[in-house]
């Protein structure tokens, strides 16, 4: 049961490979949580109904936290695939992705949804680099898309240092509808700095978070490893910490894309969340 004044904790719908909506929902209560991150992109294919979606989540009283959107030809095959790929980046997709978050926000704003997050791309740090430019100027009209219909964005991290993410967010100048989905074993993954200070310097940005753990690359220009939340290098107290210090009112979502128990791995997950919440 949820405690008074405690943070929502949901799971994201992707992490349990549901093939449908009735397997999320079933899923969703093997974690023993209520509420999810749910991705739309499903549902904008038509590989899932939006009617039985809202429907089945609703009867089975699962809160929708937020939604994700994902963007075409993203390759994660290895980091300098996913550095020319990510996001908004690549020129050939440019206008196929402006029009899924189109959809996207219809599916969000007709499911009550009120932030939908995704990963911009590797964001150039130099504010001249040309490429930089390009990317801001798509990141802001994928803003102006989703708050035609009153929802937020939020920026995954990763994918760049807290600095360069700072200047993108100020540049932007879209305070009231553009922010943060903290991760924290996304800035160990990519080698984008100490997950803990990010967190302190991207507090007041911060509009979702995602509970996920990593160790390092092992060797420069490769992937960090995902692990369980609680066996990583993740300073959970030290993290939590700076939540609370911040003053940061947002729902904490759990996110596991490896291994082969995540029903477990997000078990575990929600009771470290429980126990750093409650200060234990």
């Amino acid at each position: 049961m949820q405690e008074p004044n405690q943070p929502r904790i949901g799971v994201c719908s992707w992490s349990l490979q549901p093939n449908s909506p009735s397997e999320l929902v079933g899923k969703v209560k093997a974690t023993g949580l209520g509420a999810v991150q749910l991705a739309l992109d499903p549902i904008r294919r038509g590989e899932w109904s939006f009617d039985e979606t809202a429907l089945q989540l609703a009867e089975a009283g699962i809160c929708v936290l937020s939604g994700m959107m994902g963007t075409k030809g993203e390759d994660y095959s290895t980091l300098a695939t996913i550095r020319e790929t990510g996001g908004v980046r690549i020129d050939g997709n440019w206008e196929e992705n402006l029009s899924a978050a189109k959809a996207n926000a219809e599916i969000a704003k007709k499911m009550g949804i009120g932030l939908v997050t995704f990963h911009a791309g590797f964001l150039p740090h130099d504010g001249n680099d040309p490429v930089r430019m390009v990317m801001l100027e798509r990141l802001g009209m994928i803003c102006g898309v989703f708050d035609e219909f009153g929802i937020r964005v939020g920026f995954e991290t990763g994918q760049e240092t807290a600095e360069t993410l700072l200047g993108v967010l100020k540049e932007l100048g879209r305070a009231t509808n553009a922010g943060v989905n903290f991760d924290p074993a996304n800035m160990i993954l990519y080698g984008m700095g100490d997950p803990v200070e990010a967190m302190r310097a991207l507090s007041s940005h911060v509009v979702q978070v995602h509970i996920k753990d990593a160790v390092p690359a092992k060797s420069a220009g490769e992937w960090g490893t995902e692990v369980a939340a609680g066996d990583g290098e993740v300073d959970w107290r030290g993290f939590f910490n700076v939540l609370r210090e911040s003053g940061i009112d947002c729902d904490l979502v759990i996110e596991r894309e490896a291994g082969g128990e995540r029903i477990e791995d997000v078990r575990r997950a929600r009771e470290l969340v429980e126990r750093m919440s409650a200060g234990r």
